[in-house]
């Protein structure tokens, strides 16, 4: 069984699981998601040299502000692959497995315009062929490969996708985009909650420290960044092993060692750093919005 077959089946076999999390197997390429995007947050609010206030009379106050956002509408990318001995073949191949697709995608709701076909790639196989003491390598076969890209609303779609894939010889889930329509709004509430961690924070600093920030304040730094649930799962592998010590005669034996499973996990942001949190508690994959907001203010003498 092919590891992508595997993780189609572990995911059709618990769709309570997939309903809850999706990746897709772009997962085996990466790791450290929430380091990765942690560092990113860190790098939003480095302080250097040009961020230090400008005169003695003068002060910053940063707020910084997350919030998880529940996607809209998603999109499966499914990877289709044929080896073939002539190029035509692949076609017909390609076209007949795609097209079969398409056709279960219609019961489950999907329309046509809701599906696009992405030509990857196509190569050359070659393959060694003995004669005598000399392996010479020949052109065997080409392969082709497309991507299959599906856009759907339902969240909880995505096991019958699988399902439809599969029947169709579509083994490879790639990933799972997650599609949030109005950024435009989810930037405005982040402003309106950082504006509103800045007024509070200079409010409890002029109190607990004896100065006066004077108006109107100055935005001296505004550092968006989003973090899409693709980028943020994570994997391990549990396991604990008896270590074998070799003996005089250990090239007598190979070791054949046992297969151990990956696991994978959404590894969101957490509070860590972020003054306030909007829609804090995470549940399933969300799109995670941050903002960075420096502000500067004048200090002026108390009482005046």
């Amino acid at each position: 069984m092919t590891r992508a077959l595997f993780v189609l089946l572990a995911v059709a076999a618990f769709p309570a699981v997939c309903a809850a999390q999706a990746s897709g197997n772009v997962g085996y390429s990466q790791g450290g998601g929430q380091a990765r995007a942690e560092a990113a947050e860190r790098a939003r609010r480095a302080v250097s040299k040009d961020d230090a206030p400008p005169t003695a009379t003068t002060a910053f106050v940063e707020a910084s502000v997350l919030m998880n956002v529940r996607a809209d509408e998603h999109v499966a990318v499914f990877a289709v692959q044929h080896e073939c001995a002539t190029v035509p073949e692949c076609n017909r191949k390609m076209d007949a497995t795609v097209a079969s697709f398409k056709a279960a995608l219609g019961p489950l709701g999907v329309r046509p315009e809701d599906t696009y076909v992405d030509f990857a790639a196509q190569n050359k196989i070659y393959a060694f062929k003995l004669a005598g003491d000399v392996a010479r390598e020949e052109l065997a076969g080409f392969e082709l490969k497309k991507n299959v890209s599906v856009r759907y609303r339902d969240r909880d779609l995505l096991d019958r996708l699988i399902i439809a894939a599969s029947r169709s010889n579509i083994f490879d889930l790639v990933k799972v985009d997650y599609v949030v329509r109005d950024t435009a709004a989810v930037q405005e509430r982040l402003m309106e909650e950082a504006a509103r961690v800045v007024k509070h924070k200079a409010a409890r600093y002029e109190k607990l420290l004896g100065v006066r920030l004077l108006p109107p304040a100055q935005v001296y730094a505004e550092r968006p960044g989003i973090h899409y649930p693709t980028e943020m799962y994570d994997s391990y592998t549990a396991y604990e092993s008896e270590n074998v010590d070799y003996a005089f005669n250990r090239d007598r034996y190979t070791v054949q060692r046992a297969r151990k499973s990956r696991t994978f996990f959404f590894n969101a942001l957490t509070a860590d750093g972020f003054d306030q949190v909007i829609n804090p508690v995470v549940i399933e994959p969300v799109v995670q919005f941050t903002l960075y907001l420096k502000v500067k203010y004048e200090i002026g003498q108390p009482g005046r």
